[in-house]
């Protein structure tokens, strides 16, 4: 159960309907499945995009599903310290807490719905790791880390951070109330998210109830792209087929439609899908590990950049975390 709900939809402001005469509905190009993985010191993961082109999914670069994972005491784990430069990350806790904290200064808990936006810019050192009291204890984890590429313009600016909470993001609803829309950053019918962006893009996370049916404006320059959380239903114009963990890359039109089966899965009964749409970049993508570049050249010299201490410094005040490899430093 996401941690960002309503008691009635009703109440809420409606997207309107778009008219299939003038903004028809984008069709499916593709359907992939997300395998499994482990990130940071090995909390699960399915990597939402492996499948995917570089192209259809520009100007996003990289996309995990954490979790969802009811952790025992003693099991949750985070990332040690890492770099980055060249792009934004964005961590979204649908459930749970992540704390986070960087060498620019920026950091807090990510918790129940709420996300923290962080551009790397020219290069930033940081961590992501549970709560101590959430190692004791365990609990439910579920999140998003999505990776939005920045243009060759903005790739050194100076790292930048935000944080969202989860009653900051815009909720909206379908016209029958049917579905849950959650704008975190773009515009949705004029609708506007609360995130920041230096290249423009929409983030949706929308849950649906069974039977029900959402049909989005969506700009025709914007790519589109429907990633199943959890849950059954279809996508686009020709109902395609969609399941949990698995990405649909949609072709071109004015609006995008998801729909949740009237007969769900018995465990989630609910269609939770992440919407994305951005406005390609287009420009050469060089990446490797934590850099995403225009050049093999720039990768080499941000490598040479972190070994020389160049991305920043690990603050003294650092969060209480030990991790591999961490505990004689």
């Amino acid at each position: 159960m996401p941690a960002v709900t309503v008691d009635s939809t009703l109440e809420l402001p409606r997207v309107p309907t778009p008219d299939p005469q003038t903004a028809p509905a984008r069709p499916v190009r593709s359907v992939t499945g997300a395998p499994q993985g482990f990130e940071g010191e090995g909390f699960p993961v399915y990597r939402a995009f492996a499948g995917a082109s570089l192209r259809d999914l520009d100007p996003f670069i990289h996309m995990d599903q954490m979790g969802e994972v009811d952790y025992a005491p003693g099991e949750p784990k985070g990332t040690p310290w890492h770099p980055h430069r060249g792009f934004e990350t964005v961590t979204y806790m649908i459930d749970g807490e992540m704390q986070h904290q960087d060498s620019n200064g920026g950091g807090g808990l990510i918790a129940d719905g709420a996300t923290q936006w962080m551009t790397a810019g020219g290069g930033i050192l940081h961590i992501e790791t549970p709560p101590e009291h959430l190692v004791v204890s365990g609990g439910l984890f579920h999140g998003i880390q999505l990776w939005v590429n920045l243009p060759r313009a903005n790739k050194w600016n100076p790292p930048k951070y935000q944080s969202i909470e989860g009653r900051e993001a815009t909720l909206l609803s379908s016209p029958d109330g049917g579905a849950l829309v959650r704008v975190i950053a773009g515009e949705i019918a004029g609708h506007q998210g609360p995130g920041g962006t230096f290249t423009p893009i929409t983030m949706i996370h929308a849950t649906l109830s069974p039977g029900a049916r959402l049909d989005l404006p969506w700009r025709p320059d914007f790519n589109a792209l429907v990633y199943a959380l959890s849950g059954r239903g279809t996508v686009g114009a020709e109902n395609r087929p969609l399941d949990a963990h698995q990405l649909a890359v949609l072709g071109q039109g004015g609006a995008l439609s998801v729909a949740a089966t009237d007969r769900p899965d018995t465990r989630t009964p609910q269609l939770d899908v992440l919407i994305l749409g951005g406005r390609p970049i287009r420009e050469p993508v060089a990446h490797y590990g934590p850099f995403v570049m225009n050049t093999k050249a720039e990768i080499a010299q941000a490598i040479d950049d972190f070994q020389s201490g160049r991305l920043g410094v690990v603050p003294a005040e650092r969060m209480p975390h030990t991790a591999p490899g961490e505990e004689d430093a």
